[in-house]
């Protein structure tokens, strides 16, 4: 499809993305990072003592300030590239959806108006997660094992390259894709974020029409980001506490499966047990939420504008 400015949609939605990718990576790979040693870190510390530790780790023993950006070359291209991949198949998934429903629905002016429902959103996002998970996983394989260790620990990639270099030689090709069935259950989250996202978008403009308003502000996205980020995180975070509760190393002598997992967790600790670290998990991802937004958002909004006026 193609804008009124003679800029096909699914260009200014991939540089948007990737423009978003760069952007959020730069200002938050520090804090990337962290979580990152902090997941591989089998100690038992308190969540913020351990940070502390973690931080204090990496200042002293690897390179000071700079040592908080090791990985950042396959953060910029995983980050960069999944976003551009992602708002590329979802703008494509979601006009053929439109264009489906157009056909279907010659007669009814109000399903023109508003022709893709919440479960188009679901459905278009859901695939655009599938297909960049798959697409961008050897990537991220690359960028953990970066993050996860320091520069001078023994096997620790010197750089991007030679860390797919050296999982070609010792894995194979499989040794690209550790880690993708987990990614493909996180996808989920993403198809109920964008769900909730679009659908608010739609809303708030529609209120905004008819203020004589014409297009949402950035504390529109700012807000409805949060807001669609919350929603997702709320409904899929039970999924990440069970997935951490079966990861631990003596999980077979706690829980018999998931089933029992899930029972224990209800007999227990009732409806909370299952939300237990959200605040902290929310605390974390919602500055990368909205860095991401804001800036592609605002790239998709004025790239037509500037390359118009250039030409």
């Amino acid at each position: 499809m193609t804008g009124k400015d003679g800029l096909p949609s699914s260009v200014v939605e991939t540089i948007a993305g990737f423009t978003a990718g760069i952007a959020t990576t730069l200002c938050l790979h520090p804090l990337d990072l962290i979580k990152t040693r902090l997941q591989v870190d089998r100690t038992s510390s308190s969540r913020i003592g351990g940070s502390l530790r973690v931080v204090r780790q990496i200042f002293h023993k690897e390179g000071r300030l700079t040592a908080f950006y090791r990985g950042l070359t396959p953060n910029i291209i995983g980050n960069s590239s999944s976003w551009a991949l992602y708002f590329l198949f979802y703008d494509n998934v979601k006009d053929i959806l439109g264009t489906w429903r157009l056909r279907c629905n010659l007669d009814s002016e109000q399903q023109r108006r508003q022709l893709l429902t919440s479960f188009d959103y679901f459905i278009a996002s859901g695939s655009a997660g599938i297909i960049t998970s798959v697409l961008t996983n050897p990537v991220w394989v690359i960028k953990t094992r970066m993050l996860a260790t320091g520069f001078n620990s023994p096997g620790a990639y010197t750089s991007f390259t030679t860390g797919a270099v050296q999982i070609l030689r010792s894995e194979g090709i499989p040794g690209f894709y550790r880690g993708l069935v987990p990614s493909l259950f996180g996808v989920s989250h993403g198809a109920l974020q964008f769900m909730a996202y679009e659908k608010l978008k739609l809303h708030r403009t529609n209120v905004d029409s008819k203020k004589g308003q014409q297009q949402l502000t950035n504390m529109d996205f700012f807000v409805i980001s949060s807001i669609s980020k919350v929603f997702a995180g709320s409904i899929t975070y039970p999924y990440q506490v069970l997935r951490s509760r079966l990861q631990m190393y003596d999980a077979h002598l706690a829980y018999r499966g998931l089933r029992d997992a899930i029972a224990q967790v209800w007999a227990t600790e009732g409806l909370a047990g299952f939300y237990k670290g959200l605040g902290p998990n929310l605390f974390r991802v919602l500055p990368s939420t909205w860095v991401t937004f804001l800036v592609y958002e605002n790239t998709r909004a004025y790239l037509p504008k500037v390359i118009s006026n250039g030409s």
